[in-house]
């Protein structure tokens, strides 16, 4: 499988949350990062106009992707106007074909908003997609057919909780205690996002929110900071784990 990973959340800021120190781990064993933003972070502001903050929060992505050492791809779909549409999904198939994706990581299937959910849809069909080569390609010749679906994986629920509010354990969670700085550093990076947040949602420091849910994950394996994967083995994905495994010692699988 090509070491090469696509990492694909709704929004500026979602990879650096769920998935920073998974990332960071990852970079260090030679795998090539790629992160992809389905909507542009247009409404993540109560000062500044639509295409203000869509600029500042590309800009902050992308300055997140360059320390992480990974590409910066945004599809700018409009925040909570995304919907299963088959141009998103183009898009997303040009990126995994683009970068030769082996493996995918993607929100939780079921999450607190319906841009994450609808990405987490779309990714998946990309997968499904991006090997077959009647799907409308582009540039067939630059970008060819990946050789086989990715592996494909769900992260953690935003705050790890359900519809309910109950804590959601997951199969697989891996430790980033060695990394956990470097995920604040990446997360840094959207600084446009405190005071939204703390207007929208009361989360006076989301850097603090960032580290108290890897502390709840890393308590379900005994460490002090983790996140959670859950792999999608339904037909026809590969029933290898090739980027867990890749991890060594830093992944503990709880059940399959």
């Amino acid at each position: 499988m090509s070491a090469s990973v696509v990492a694909i959340m709704a929004h500026p800021d979602d990879i650096e949350i769920h998935l920073g120190g998974i990332l960071c781990l990852l970079k260090d064993r030679g795998w090539e990062l790629h992160f992809v933003t389905v909507c542009q972070g247009d409404v993540g502001s109560a000062t500044l106009s639509p295409s203000e903050i869509a600029a500042v929060r590309r800009s902050e992505a992308q300055r997140a992707a360059e320390i992480a050492g990974a590409t910066y791809d945004c599809l700018g779909v409009g925040d909570l106007r995304l919907t299963f549409d088959p141009g998103v999904k183009g898009g997303l198939v040009g990126c995994l074909r683009r970068y030769q994706a082996g493996a995918v990581l993607t929100h939780a299937a079921k999450d607190y908003m319906a841009d994450h959910e609808l990405t987490a849809a779309l990714a998946r069909e990309a997968c499904f997609a991006a090997p077959a080569p009647n799907w409308p390609n582009p540039d067939r010749e630059s970008w060819p057919p990946l050789p086989r679906l990715p592996e494909l994986y769900h992260a953690d629920p935003t705050a790890q909780i359900d519809g309910e509010g109950k804590f959601v354990p997951m199969p697989i969670v891996i430790d980033i205690s060695s990394v956990i700085d470097r995920k604040a550093e990446l997360l840094r990076c959207h600084e446009s996002q405190r005071e939204w947040l703390r207007r929208q949602h009361g989360e006076d420091d989301y850097l603090e929110s960032m580290r108290r849910w890897a502390r709840l994950r890393g308590h379900q394996i005994g460490v002090a900071y983790g996140e959670g994967l859950r792999q999608h083995f339904g037909h026809p994905f590969p029933p290898t784990s090739t980027l867990v495994d890749a991890l060594g010692g830093s992944a503990t699988r709880i059940l399959r």
